[in-house]
């Protein structure tokens, strides 16, 4: 586990909880459920190249996706 990994795993972390508690309020799902998974997937990718692709992608998936 490297500095890197706890880094980008915190900060994806801190964002998944924001567009949880987003989703939760307004009763959107795509945020809610974009929300848990960037609180999650940091703990199941282990590089971190991967790790912040992944985490971008999530993160501006509820930008273009409106349900």
């Amino acid at each position: 586990m490297s500095t890197a990994l706890l880094f980008w795993g915190l900060l994806f972390g801190a964002i998944g909880l924001g567009f949880f508690v987003y989703g939760r309020r307004q009763k959107a799902v795509v945020p809610l459920v974009c929300g848990l998974t960037l609180m999650v997937f940091p703990y199941f990718v282990t590089n971190t190249i991967l790790l912040v692709a992944i985490g971008i992608a999530l993160t501006v998936l509820p930008y273009f996706i409106r349900i």
